[in-house]
């Protein structure tokens, strides 16, 4: 079975390097996902234009994290499912919602949930909503741009969940307590 390099900032290929900064510059270090995905420019600068827009659309950095962490858990990543677990926990996402979405539920919270619903149900039933998918997550407060914004934060985790999947990067220090048994 091939191994993939955890690749630091100056053994990553060239052309991955601008993307790498960038995520450092956002999380204050480079995630061993990253590491990982840099080994294809093609794919860690894919993920990291698809960051950028997610992180600066009109989502809270928490409802932004429960879409992130319910995708975790729905695609089985357990990498990604121990890093958003850390990140929702810090941006103030209750420990019991954090629980709720890692026991794959929905958490209490009225407007997370709604996201983690849409989120969950767009993986499962591969972006074939219904109309009852759509009311539910229009009913909570958002506007159909914001349906359209939970497809992009799906598509930016996807290539984190699959690329954990494949290349299995190993958990980083920090993020061991969190770590989570796919089910």
């Amino acid at each position: 079975m091939p191994s993939f390099p955890v690749h630091t900032f100056n053994s990553a290929p060239e052309a991955s390097r601008q993307a790498l900064e960038g995520l450092r510059s956002a999380f204050g270090f480079i995630p061993n996902i990253a590491a990982a995905m840099s080994t294809s420019p093609v794919l860690i600068n894919s993920l990291a234009g698809l960051f950028q827009q997610v992180h600066g659309g009109s989502f809270s950095e928490p409802q932004i994290q429960a879409v992130l962490l319910t995708n975790a858990v729905t695609n089985g990543s357990t990498w990604a499912a121990a890093f958003h677990t850390a990140l929702a926990l810090r941006n103030g996402i209750p420990a019991s919602d954090v629980q709720a979405i890692r026991d794959g539920g929905p958490p209490h919270d009225a407007k997370l949930s709604a996201l983690s619903k849409l989120a969950k149900a767009l993986i499962e039933k591969r972006g074939r909503l219904d109309t009852h998918d759509k009311e539910a997550f229009l009913q909570a407060g958002f506007g159909l741009d914001h349906l359209l914004e939970v497809v992009a934060i799906v598509a930016a985790s996807t290539i984190t969940n699959y690329t954990g999947s494949v290349a299995q990067p190993p958990l980083e220090g920090d993020f061991q307590a969190y770590a989570w048994p796919a089910r």
